[in-house]
């Protein structure tokens, strides 16, 4: 489980909202040195799979904890097979001893159902220690690169898809495969009454209130660390101009002293 994986197939980058060629998974390691779901000696990923609550022309949410493990620093980043289809955030991090991080994954809106509801995307989430001084926002490229003495663990996660209670019974969303949206509403009307659409309506309003909120407050959390490192960046740059200017008015004033002292004095 401490080896990496050796990439045979070809690689998939992400997509335009944010580039990182490095962040990629070949869908050919399966079972070459990869923990399936759970955890690892570094870390430990809840629940087991991503499991999203898939409904049309609508983004799905599904938050993954992490739980460092051991009493050291550890990095972690996250892949996946589909980089078009998923916003991932953090993608990258670091978790302190015994400390844990949520990752919020989104599933970007669809068009229509994927065949029999199965889904074929997978999740790697590889981990490794690093030094405690490391900064999360600035994790070297190499952390991750496999070497001699270090440590990658891996654990890859499923892409289960579920349907909203209510709207269809399994075996008839299975049958249904990539049907059009609008034949799908048609089918969900006449198997809903109007106290079911109310309860499914708040209900999912409720959720997706709940994960904007989540989406919300991992952004102001990265806005802070932000205004941190721009803050300690200023505090550097504003000690080292006070240290020049004290230097200066320094030399300033020797220069003063040894004009006073070197000139002659006037005869009494």
């Amino acid at each position: 489980m401490g080896e990496k994986a050796t990439a045979t197939g070809p690689r998939i980058q992400f997509s335009s909202w944010k580039e990182r060629p490095d962040f990629t998974l070949n869908e050919d390691n399966e079972g070459k040195g990869v923990a399936m779901g759970g955890g690892g000696t570094l870390i430990s990923i809840y629940p087991e799979d991503l499991t999203f609550l898939f409904e049309l022309d609508k983004p799905c949410y599904c938050n993954l904890k992490v739980v460092n493990n051991s009493e050291h620093h550890v990095a972690f980043k996250v892949k996946t097979t589909s980089p078009r289809k998923y916003f991932v955030r953090p993608n990258a991090n670091i978790v302190q001893p015994w400390d844990s991080c949520t990752i919020t994954i989104t599933l970007q809106a669809q068009k229509e159902y994927p065949q029999d509801m199965q889904c074929k995307d997978k999740f790697l989430i590889q981990s490794t220690r690093v030094a405690a001084s490391t900064d999360m926002d600035e994790i070297p490229p190499d952390t991750f690169n496999k070497e001699v003495d270090k440590v990658i663990e891996e654990i890859k996660l499923k892409v289960v898809y579920t349907v909203p209670s209510g709207s269809s019974d399994d075996s008839g969303i299975t049958s249904l495969g990539s049907r059009s949206f609008k034949s799908l509403s048609d089918d969900f009307t006449m198997l809903k009454n109007a106290s079911i659409e109310e309860i499914q309506t708040i209900q999912r309003l409720k959720d997706e209130r709940d994960n904007m909120l989540q989406q919300n407050q991992q952004m102001q959390r990265e806005l802070d660390v932000i205004r941190r490192r721009r803050s300690r960046k200023s505090d550097t740059g504003f000690s080292l101009t006070f240290a020049a200017f004290v230097g200066l008015i320094g030399l300033l004033v020797g220069l003063l002293m040894s004009l006073i002292f070197s000139s002659p004095q006037p005869a009494a």
